[in-house]
């Protein structure tokens, strides 16, 4: 095994093909991230997910976003506002991260679906090879670092989040006076 991983570890050969551990396989897809401010963001996204399903296993519309942050550019002769002197720094900036397969197809789809419903005319766009993990479907239902054994869904309120599963009974009743 450790020939096998040195010899995928050269060149592009890992990125080009993958490979598998026990309970995981390392796809290769398309990174795709793009900036946009904050308001954009939903549009942009749902205008994605027409030409995309951003599948993951057994879920789709499956992407990350990364809060604001501050972009900073400066005009130059040929943009819609003119050439300006000052760098311009504009709050509220986020990044979307989101996978895509390797289809050449799906990747001009997805970036010209970004650039339709975007508010900036050139908007930043990245494009990059990666992996993506993929579960085999083994049966971990009893693994106590599992959410399911833990803290339950996050949905069920985010002030248990992150918290241990405590019941009213587990606290000492004491009085005060």
């Amino acid at each position: 095994m450790a020939n096998d991983w040195n010899t995928a570890m050269t060149g592009n050969a890992l990125i080009e093909r993958g490979f598998e551990t026990n309970a995981m396989v390392m796809e290769p897809h398309w990174l795709v991230s793009f900036l946009a401010p904050s308001e954009d963001v939903d549009r942009i996204f749902e205008r994605i997910t027409k030409v995309a399903p951003l599948r993951h296993g057994k879920t789709d519309r499956n992407a990350y976003r990364a809060p604001g942050g501050m972009e900073y550019y400066r005009p130059l002769e040929g943009t819609p506002t003119g050439a300006e002197e000052a760098v311009r720094k504009r709050p509220g900036v986020d990044e979307v991260r989101l996978v895509i397969p390797r289809d050449d197809a799906v990747a001009a789809k997805v970036i010209e679906a970004i650039y339709q419903v975007h508010s900036y005319y050139e908007p930043v766009i990245y494009l990059q090879e990666v992996l993506r993990s993929r579960c085999k479907g083994l049966d971990d239902s009893d693994n106590p670092h599992r959410w399911w054994n833990t803290t339950g869904d996050w949905k069920a309120g985010p002030a248990n989040v992150g918290q241990p599963n405590v019941e009213q009974a587990d606290f000492e009743q004491t009085d005060v006076e």
